[in-house]
């Protein structure tokens, strides 16, 4: 009594082939998932505030929240077991539920603003800045407050969910894009709920997570694939545990720091800095995306700001700081978005070109799901049959995109009647023009994402703010611009968070539906649960003191910038917008080239959109990537087998471990437990 049962399996029609039994999309989402997400979704919110706070960067939780789903359910059936309780059996479908819910909660803390645009708000940032800088005025302040706050995740964060529902199929099955985070745990979910070799374990279209658990030698695999991830795991883990003690206070400490190039690169962002995260991007990562970010990496910080630093005093001040857009940083924001923006919208106007065709034609109106017992012939193959029943299980649940419209049209109608009660210089046709223009933004953060891990929701956020507070003017355009930054922030980061939630429910066999629900349920928790993990943090700490703990850097950045846009781009640095232009039209040119030309040649044509993300963040993550690249490079040539087999483990194990080592860092940090070393680098001392 109360002993779980594994999951049973189906045979096919010939009695032969087993077909993994699927849940009802309802029974994938239990009561016991909801409360264990809310639970770990306020861990992960605080986290996240303490990152954000700080730093300002959020590494993807995606994998520790499937790890840490998996050990409390786990937990908690065990105990309930040899209590002697009757246990429902718990599910791969329930653990990504669990991921999704948790991902969605914590994903409002990022996308909420609270150390960005929401806080640049408040009057601290306003003395920060200055009184008498230009266009910083005290009528333009709203102190945090935590009514108002919940109020506004709750109008703009359910938009991003419906803007890109009736493109899940494109996104995950036509184009087949890694969404490595989204790949990861679904590995990770696949491993531990893999009994005796029945489950599925999932695959990608580079096959390095097919995994022939049906085969003879299923069940030995799957356990090799569980020890290799748990044992890369915990290295990684452990690593990133060692890292710590050298890190000490500040961002210039610690092996994050290692000038492992030579001081001279180290200046340009050159280094290896020894991230597992990025490395287990880069054995996720297609060959042709890690290549692309190394190569924009080059060209940027190889070449192009090199170049433009020396143009100091001329073509901008020479005695600007490193984050003033008047400077080198505006180039390095606004080129990037340059780049995005062309390649997404090829991309785009691709898809409506390849989706509009589709539905005109006859064939596909009458095309039907393929039904697995219809596999009969020599092709039944068992990894045919698992990508069947994934396609299969993926499409079931349909969510009409009638449904999806709607729900987009009336969630924004009455965003547009409540945003200007909230912030009243950010009038109603302002936010409809916002809310027509999100959703091609929200395609381009998704495809972005799905190709390098890497979710660009604060650039997009910046156009947002750029172009409303310009608008607007002096007269109410830094709180109009910011709080139009948040409806942009807000609709794109949903929209990539649920694609890439859709990318491991496709991969563990869970209901696109369940996704979708679970989403929605998720985003309405954080609605409530971000605003007040924050305040925690308001209440508790001098949050936005240059010399305090919580310095929330990102605040300032976001109130300048939308001083900026109130000042015109006429202030931006000289031939800044003649680059865009040029990289804009080369983005373009890029993609088409790789559409006309052969496969043996486009297939060693860059990316931009890759290209594009090391321009704004640096070279670092870049040469990490590549650094995973070039291991699975030269794995595939001593041993392709075994590199489709465990390639995904290693990878999963390496992005696991890094990104649970952030629980117990950010509880040191909150405990305010300093490391105790600070290891820094500079020239060796003339003699």
């Amino acid at each position: 009594m109360g002993t779980e049962i594994s999951e049973s399996l189906l045979l096919d029609s010939a009695g032969t082939v087993p077909v993994e039994r699927v849940p009802e999309w309802k029974e994938q989402i239990t009561v016991r998932a909801l409360v264990v997400s809310a639970l770990m979704g306020g861990l992960f919110c605080v986290i996240t505030h303490k990152l954000n706070l700080t730093v300002g960067i959020i590494p993807s939780l995606n994998v520790a929240a499937g790890l840490l789903g998996f050990f409390f359910v786990k937990s908690w059936t065990g105990v309930m077991s040899k209590l002697g309780f009757s246990v429902v059996p718990f599910t791969k479908q329930e653990n990504t539920v669990i991921q999704t819910c948790v991902v969605a909660i914590y994903g409002l803390a990022v996308s909420g603003g609270f150390g960005s645009y929401l806080i640049a708000l408040d009057e601290k940032t306003y003395e920060l800045i200055g009184k008498d800088y230009p266009g910083n005025r005290p009528q333009d302040v709203m102190n945090p407050g935590l009514g108002w706050m919940i109020g506004f995740m709750f109008v703009v964060s359910f938009l991003g969910l419906f803007s890109l529902v009736p493109l899940r199929k494109v996104m995950v099955m036509d184009y087949k894009l890694t969404y490595p985070s989204g790949t990861a745990t679904a590995m990770l979910i696949n491993s531990f709920h893999t009994d005796n070799g029945a489950e599925l374990a999932g695959g990608t279209a580079t096959a390095m997570l097919i995994n022939s658990f049906h085969t003879d030698t299923g069940a030995e695999l799957a356990g090799k694939q569980v020890k290799c991830l748990g044992k890369y795991l915990s290295m990684s883990f452990v690593w990133s545990c060692f890292k710590w003690f050298f890190s000490g206070v500040g961002d210039s400490c610690g092996f994050d720091n290692f000038p492992s190039l030579g001081l001279t690169l180290f200046k340009n962002s050159f280094y290896f800095d020894f991230s597992p995260t990025y490395v287990g991007c880069g054995l996720i990562c297609p060959h042709i995306v890690n290549v692309s970010c190394l190569l924009g990496a080059i060209i940027s910080w190889g070449f192009l700001w090199p170049f433009i630093s020396e143009k100091a005093g001329d073509w901008y001040p020479a005695d600007l700081g490193s984050n003033d857009f008047k400077g080198l940083y505006g180039y390095k924001v606004f080129i990037s978005i340059a780049i995005i923006l062309g390649d997404g919208l090829y991309n785009l106007v691709k898809i409506i070109y390849v989706s509009t065709k589709e539905l005109l034609n006859k064939s596909t109106k009458e095309h039907k799901l393929p039904v697995i017992t219809e596999i009969q012939d020599d092709e039944t193959s068992k990894v045919l049959l698992e990508q069947k029943q994934r396609d299969t299980v993926f499409l079931k649940d349909r969510i009409p995109s009638w449904f999806a419209a709607s729900g987009y049209v009336c969630l924004a109608a009455i965003s547009i009647a409540t945003m200007p009660l909230i912030f009243p210089p950010l009038k109603w046709y302002l936010v409809l023009a916002c809310y027509i223009l999100a959703p091609a933004l929200a395609f381009c953060n998704s495809y972005g994402t799905g190709l390098t891990d890497w979710s660009l929701t604060s650039t997009y956020g910046k156009i947002g703010l750029f172009v409303v507070a310009s608008i607007i003017g002096p007269n109410g355009g830094v709180v109009g611009g910011l709080a139009a930054c948040g409806v942009m922030m807000s609709i794109v980061s949903t929209a990539a968070d649920l694609m890439q939630d859709f990318k491991t429910g496709y991969l563990t066999l869970s209901s696109a539906k369940s996704m979708f629900v679970s989403q929605l349920i998720g985003t309405a928790m954080g609605c409530v649960i971000a605003p007040l993990t924050f305040f925690m943090f308001w209440s508790a700490f001098d949050v936005g003191s240059p010399d305090g703990p919580y310095k929330a850097p990102y605040a300032v950045i976001f109130r300048e910038m939308a001083i900026l846009g109130v000042e015109g781009l006429s202030e931006l640095p000289r031939n800044c917008l003649a680059i865009c232009y040029f990289s804009f039209a080369a983005a373009l040119v890029i993609n088409l080239l790789k559409d006309i030309t052969p496969k043996k040649i486009s297939q060693f044509i860059p990316i931009p959109m890759a290209m594009a993300i090391p321009f704004y963040i640096g070279a670092y993550f870049a040469v990490d990537m590549f650094v995973g690249t070039v291991i699975l490079f030269v794995w595939e040539r001593v041993n392709r087998k075994d590199s489709e087999d465990y390639a995904g483990a290693v990878a999963s194990g390496l992005i696991c471990g890094d990104g649970i080592w952030t629980i117990p860092s950010a509880v040191l940090s909150l405990l305010r437990v300093n490391p105790p070393i600070c290891m820094s680098f500079g020239p060796a001392l003339s003699r």
